[in-house]
C-alpha cells in the first residue's frame, strides 16, 4: 500500500510540474488596461440628465395617436447602461431606446400615446431602469383628451352638481337629524 501511495505522489508531481508554461505570456495588456480603467470607475455612478422631463401633447382628439421623442445625456464619467424603458398602461408605449450611453454622449427613446377619455387631463410615466444611482429614472407626459362625440349619452342624462341636488333625509335616528345615513 506504501509503495501504491508512493508511486501515485511520484506521478502527480511529475505531471504537475511538467505543464508550466509561461503564464506572463498569455496576458493580454489591452485587457489589463481595459480592467484597470474599469476598476477606477467602479465607484462612480453614470448621471442622466433629460433635454424635458415632462412633455404636454396640449390638447389631442380622443383616439389619435401623438408621439414625441426624449432625449437624456450621460454627464456621469461611467457609462450608461439602460436596461429597459416601460410605461404606466398601455396606452403609452416607449420604443427604441438607446440601451448604452458613454460619458458626454446623448441617447434617446420615443413615446407614442393613444389617449382615450371623456374630456380630461391624462399624465402617464415612464420608467427607465438603468445603472444609475437611483437605479431607475422618469419622466411624463400629459395631454388634455377630447371626449368622443360619437360616445353614447345615457337616457335622461341631465348633469347636476352635488351641490344642487336638493338633500333629502333618511335618518331617522335621534340625533342625527339632516344627515343622510342609510
Amino acid at each position: 500500500m506504501k509503495k501504491l501511495i508512493l508511486g501515485l505522489s511520484a506521478l502527480s508531481m511529475i505531471a504537475f510540474t511538467s505543464c508550466k508554461e509561461d503564464a506572463a505570456s498569455k496576458v493580454n495588456t489591452n485587457n489589463v488596461a481595459a480592467a484597470a480603467e474599469r476598476d477606477a470607475n467602479a465607484g462612480e455612478f453614470p448621471a442622466i440628465s433629460f433635454d424635458k422631463e415632462l412633455h404636454d401633447f396640449g390638447t389631442i382628439e380622443n383616439g389619435t395617436p401623438v408621439q414625441t421623442v426624449f432625449k437624456y445625456t450621460n454627464t456621469g464619467k461611467s457609462p450608461l447602461v439602460v436596461s429597459n424603458v416601460k410605461s404606466t398602461c398601455g396606452c403609452t408605449v416607449p420604443s427604441d431606446y438607446t440601451k448604452e450611453v458613454a460619458p458626454g454622449e446623448t441617447g434617446q427613446f420615443t413615446v407614442e400615446f393613444n389617449g382615450k377619455g371623456n374630456g380630461n387631463k391624462v399624465s402617464k410615466t415612464i420608467t427607465m431602469t438603468t445603472n444609475t444611482a437611483k437605479g431607475n429614472e422618469q419622466v411624463r407626459i400629459s395631454a388634455f383628451v377630447e371626449a368622443d362625440p360619437n360616445a353614447a349619452q345615457p337616457a335622461n342624462a341631465t348633469p347636476q352638481s352635488i351641490l344642487t341636488q336638493p338633500a333629502t333625509k333618511t335618518s331617522t335616528q335621534p340625533g342625527h337629524e339632516g344627515h343622510n345615513h342609510n
